[in-house]
């Protein structure tokens, strides 16, 4: 899959899908560090990759905007912080959640487990 790293998470989260043979990038790597999320959500959109943020807010823009792409998977406070713990989790669940990310969804992890909320929300 194609992954776009937010800037609330560390870059080693991306070296690590990259190293597991998926096509990641961190924001950074695009100059994005201090971008407004609207330019995010195009990006992902744009280069067709799912977006890894811990930022609720891609949420209500997604829904503001009844998009049903970029899906976005959202790491919450609860969830280990390390990033190999998060490439592993992420890893561990991509194939149950991956026709869900295909088709345009929100995916929220967090230690309990994984919640698919499918885009567009509201519609």
């Amino acid at each position: 899959m194609r992954f776009l790293v937010d800037q609330c998470l560390s870059g080693d989260l991306a070296e690590g899908l990259v190293a597991a043979g998926h096509d990641a990038v961190h924001v950074a790597a695009y100059g994005l560090s201090r971008a407004d999320d609207d330019e995010i959500l195009a990006r992902a959109a744009h280069e067709g990759r799912v977006l890894i943020s811990a930022d609720t807010d891609f949420g209500g823009l997604l829904a503001a905007r009844g998009a049903t792409l970029p899906s976005v998977i959202l790491y919450r406070r609860r969830t280990r912080r390390r990033p190999h713990e998060q490439v592993m989790v992420l890893l561990a669940n991509l194939g149950a959640i991956e026709d869900d990310l295909n088709a345009g969804a929100i995916a929220v992890i967090d230690d309990r487990g994984i919640r698919i909320r499918r885009l567009p929300i509201g519609g």
